[in-house]
């Protein structure tokens, strides 16, 4: 989809690297609600759309592959500056994201797009919220990516992963060895992802 909406480069880099410190390669827990910390919605969709390319208008009909229309106001609040505040239950005044649900739906329609629906099989249920984790995982299945393939593409960006720590982020939550993904890591792969298939065009 060539000629659609494109980043500015220094906004797409904000979106890479400014963020909060946190582990590389682990999430933080926060211990008070047990709950894994997620990078923002609007933030994913940005990239992903700055990598291939994509309109407005794009990522409605991809969102629409997985069944989900979203409304224009949706489209709006992706890329719009201004974002609406909102108060938490403990107070904080926080900008409001782009929900979890088009984001799943977006990113299982992504998937669709980039590699044909499978004949015969009924698609899953979207995986509600969106973790890094999840995010890391649709994307490897998007673009057909081995896990060989997600470290090449760290470590083109300065960041390294050994093949057991990567692997972990591709297990099941209930699995011992599962480790929630980090905003860094998501971020430095966005970035590595963007490079990437840029270059190729």
């Amino acid at each position: 989809m060539s000629g659609g909406w494109k980043f500015k480069k220094e906004r797409f880099t904000e979106i890479v690297h400014d963020s909060p410190p946190v582990s590389l390669f682990w999430a933080e827990i926060d211990q008070t609600t047990n709950s894994t910390r997620f990078m923002r919605n609007d933030d994913v969709l940005k990239s992903i759309s700055y990598t291939l390319d994509l309109k407005k208008p794009d990522i409605a009909e991809i969102c629409k592959l997985r069944g989900y229309e979203p409304t224009r106001q949706e489209m709006e609040a992706i890329f719009s500056d201004e974002k609406e505040e909102i108060t938490k239950i403990d107070g904080t005044v926080v900008e409001k994201d782009v929900s979890h649900e088009l984001t799943a739906h977006f990113l299982d329609g992504l998937i669709i797009h980039k590699r044909g629906r499978q004949k015969g099989k009924k698609p899953p249920p979207v995986e509600l919220p969106v973790t890094n984790n999840t995010v890391l995982k649709k994307l490897r299945i998007a673009f057909t990516l081995r896990e060989e393939d997600v470290i090449e593409i760290l470590n083109s960006v300065g960041f390294s992963i050994s093949g057991s720590e990567l692997s972990a982020l591709f297990r099941s939550e209930d699995h011992r060895n599962f480790r929630p993904c980090g905003d860094q890591l998501l971020r430095y792969f966005l970035k590595g992802l963007a490079d990437k298939y840029r270059n190729e065009e």
